[in-house]
């Protein structure tokens, strides 16, 4: 198993022993959804409040991942405009990047809603949408994130375009989300 596939059983493990609400989402979500590619790094989103995060930290920190001390005090990161928190973990003399969002956005929270339980590379967990995938790529808005959209469409064929269409609005990524469907038509 590999070091990112290890990392992947383990956090999500640790989130259901811990009863946090979590979701897979990044590179790992593309191959449930689309085509299998290569990921390096371990994405989730998880629902909990701010004083549940030390109990996170402390778990992580036994099961041997690094938490930058900024974020034990209290800071979070954004990326678009969501909060996240990042850690790691060495295997085997290698590094596993696990970014954390934290589902205090609307958006966030109804991807939580919408998870669907899935066997990904042989272990069970919770992953996001194929529509929440599409509309978190969308607002990452980098050359893989296209592709990755592509090929999530290629294999799903039919998607909630009203959902999306209802996100995209709210997030304000509609001409973002229509320029990425023109691109990535199958």
């Amino acid at each position: 198993m590999s070091e990112v596939l290890r990392t992947l059983e383990v956090v999500s493990k640790m989130f259901e022993e811990l009863r946090v609400h979590y979701a897979v989402m990044g590179g790992i979500a593309v191959r449930a959804h689309g085509l299998p590619r290569p990921t390096y790094d371990v994405d989730f989103v998880i629902s909990v409040q701010h004083d549940q995060l030390t109990e996170i930290f402390e778990k992580l920190a036994e099961l041997g991942f690094s938490i930058p001390e900024i974020y034990r005090q209290g800071w979070v990161d954004r990326v678009a405009e969501m909060p996240l928190i990042k850690v790691e973990t060495y295997i085997d003399g290698r590094a596993v990047a696990v970014d954390i969002f934290l589902a205090e956005t609307s958006f966030l929270q109804s991807v939580l809603s919408r998870t669907q339980r899935a066997i990904v590379e042989g272990l069970e967990l919770s992953l996001v949408s194929a529509e929440d995938l599409i509309l978190l790529k969308v607002l990452a808005n980098r050359l893989r994130d296209r592709a990755d959209i592509a090929d999530v469409r290629l294999v799903q064929g039919t998607l909630d375009e009203n959902y999306l269409q209802h996100w995209a609005k709210q997030l304000d990524i509609e001409q973002r989300l229509a320029d990425v469907w023109r691109e990535t038509q199958p």
